[in-house]
């Protein structure tokens, strides 16, 4: 079967280290090996995981084989150049410092077609959902997330319509209840006014009386001539 490699050189790192993170993900496949370094608490984890990333996606481009179909088939470290620092010591010596350097080898090859089989028959049969490649994962998330802003969009021009109208009709109904204040209070104003004329016409009425009633007085008390007596 046809394999795909991809290599980082120059790894600040001693090869043993580095071949301690190899060996967890070599015959694992790649969906397998990328959760395998991702919990891994090595320091060597992070820059492996970027070299499988790479070996996958050269896979895909330069080969046409899917995430999905891809396995680990061999990862090693070999020896890189040492780079020779050092620090004084005591009595005049000098203690050597040698900082190792790593070439790390990610190869990826495609599983051949027998295999290819019984791992879609053990999806199937198996109740968890199958999986799926990183890329179909994306693609689809980003889809619905599309989806999903168009919606709130239409949703938000509905509510946005809703509100207009019903502020049309909100102010309609102040408009009509302004103007049946208005009346109110034109009423109970022109209440008010009467109540004042009446109350200005009583005194007014009283005196009137008043004054007829004297006259009736004066003119009855000269009719009435005493009798003389002898």
């Amino acid at each position: 079967m046809p394999e795909t490699s991809a290599k980082l050189r120059y790894h600040r790192a001693s090869p043993p280290k580095v071949r301690q993170v190899l060996r967890l993900i070599v015959g694992q496949d790649v969906n397998e090996a990328r959760e395998i370094l991702r919990f891994c608490e090595r320091g060597a984890a992070e820059p492996v995981m970027k070299l499988l990333d790479s070996a996958v996606a050269n896979a895909e481009h330069n080969d046409n084989v899917p995430e999905d179909e891809l396995y680990v088939a061999r990862a090693f470290a070999d020896e890189g150049p040492t780079l020779k620092r050092g620090r004084p010591r005591a009595r005049g010596r000098y203690g050597r410092i040698k900082k190792r350097t790593s070439h790390v080898t990610v190869i990826v090859a495609r599983f051949d077609d027998d295999e290819l089989e019984r791992r879609r028959q053990r999806e199937s049969v198996s109740a968890g959902p199958t999986r799926v490649s990183r890329r179909r994962r994306v693609a689809e998330s980003r889809r619905r997330a599309r989806a999903q802003a168009d919606h709130d969009h239409e949703h938000d021009e509905d509510d946005h319509d809703d509100h207009d109208h019903d502020d049309h009709d909100h102010d309609d109904h102040d408009h009509d209840e302004a103007v049946e204040g208005a009346d109110e209070a034109a009423e109970i104003e022109a209440d008010e006014v009467g109540v004042e004329e009446e109350a200005a016409s009583e005194p007014e009425e009283a005196a009137e009386a008043g004054s007829e009633e004297s006259v009736e007085l004066v003119d009855e008390g000269p009719s009435e001539k005493p009798e003389e007596t002898k």
